[in-house]
């Protein structure tokens, strides 16, 4: 056993996640990918011989419900760690306010915006997915390999929302593209019609970087009043409901991009396989193997630790992503456990790729194409852009 491994409390986690509000189409899988892993670890024996627990709070996609609920997980359940938030608007405000004045690690499973790399969180901010740094420019390859010129651009106004529309539009120039038209957008508004004719130029389809609640208005507006009928989108707009809720017909050929693991690793397909046994079909939704490996993470660093302590966790973050290390994967917890209570380094490739976190807590990562072809989201292609 490693030393100070005895603990006389359980592991606790707490996951912030978007239950209600602008993603709760994202929440509940999410969640279930977080649970996914926290029910392997626990077969496998758990942390220091006791089950891990998973807190739930619910972030209603709101900065100020985000940090209270986070607040409520440190102060309240005494949580050592915390996956989530999936909005970049509530996991930085999380990060300023509660997690780096708490001494609590966060890992958000989903948070893309690039501010929050050089933000001001004394290292207990990371996160299992890429920039948007990177996800501007494989949006940007992608228009430009599909014959887009041009595009009309709204955005989520937000760190999300604008830091993926700098991200883009740099990319896009870049390459020769033009954004005919660009506004950021406030949520929850009955119309957003001021701001669709603002862009629009009658010609160009609408890039929309935003959430599927206010994304379905925009869309449904876009299309009545003849502002647009071509769409891109990126990460945040990639939901089942809103094909669902408008129809395939009038969405058939939009694409985005979205971060997303290579399916050939067997990393990958443990998951998918563990993830269809526990909850049927894994939905095409992003971001449920990035809360897994999060969990996952935070577990092996408790125990490479030897210690629930939340500062503890934290510094082992990056040692249990050794790339020297013996490589361990999802379903591998007492193996990992096993190697690391013997002294040799791990490296945890997880099934959303790898988690090797650099010195400002972000990670690398690949990208799908997907496109909407006959109401189904299809995967085109996965690939890693480059800066």
């Amino acid at each position: 056993m490693l030393a100070g491994a005895a603990q006389a409390d359980s592991l606790r986690v707490g996951a912030l996640m978007p239950m209600t509000g602008d993603l709760q189409a994202y929440g509940e899988s999410s969640r279930n990918g977080a649970q996914l892993a926290l029910d392997e670890i626990n077969a496998a024996g758990g942390v220091f011989g006791a089950p891990v627990e998973l807190q739930l709070a619910d972030t209603q996609t709101e900065p100020q419900s985000g940090v209270d609920a986070a607040q409520r997980l440190v102060s309240v359940h005494n949580v050592s760690a915390i996956v989530g938030a999936l909005s970049s608007g509530v996991t930085i405000p999380v990060a300023s306010s509660v997690t780096s004045v708490e001494g609590v690690p966060q890992i958000s499973n989903a948070s893309t915006s690039p501010v929050m790399t050089g933000l001001d969180d004394n290292d207990f901010l990371f996160r299992t997915t890429p920039s948007d740094a990177y996800q501007g420019v494989a949006l940007a390859a992608v228009a430009v390999e599909k014959g887009v010129d041009s595009v009309a651009m709204l955005y989520i106004n937000n760190d999300y929302g604008e830091g993926l529309a700098d991200a883009f539009e740099n990319a896009f120039n870049a390459a020769g593209g033009s954004v005919v038209g660009r506004s950021g957008y406030e949520p929850g508004q009955a119309s957003y019609r001021g701001e669709l004719n603002q862009v629009s130029d009658g010609s160009a389809p609408l890039l929309l970087i935003g959430y599927p609640e206010n994304g379905q208005t925009i869309i449904r507006q876009a299309l009545e009043g003849g502002f647009f009928t071509d769409f891109l989108f990126t990460d945040g707009m990639k939901s089942p409901q809103i094909v669902e809720n408008l129809g395939a017909e009038f969405l058939n050929g939009s694409f985005g991009t979205a971060a997303e693991a290579r399916d050939d690793t067997d990393a990958a397909a443990h998951f998918q396989t563990a993830y269809e046994a526990a909850y049927g079909e894994v939905p095409p939704v992003p971001y449920i193997d990035t809360a897994y490996d999060a969990v996952y993470s935070i577990a092996l660093a408790a125990v490479a630790a030897g210690s629930n302590d939340p500062v503890a966790i934290r510094d082992h973050l990056r040692a249990i992503n050794d790339p020297a290390g013996e490589v361990v994967g999802p379903g591998q917890f007492a193996e990992a456990v096993a190697l690391l209570e013997a002294g040799t380094p791990i490296n945890y490739e997880g099934a959303s790729g790898s988690v090797n976190f650099d010195e400002n807590g972000d990670v690398g990562g690949t990208f799908a194409h997907w496109e909407i072809q006959n109401g189904e989201y299809v995967t085109v292609r996965v690939f890693e852009p480059s800066l």
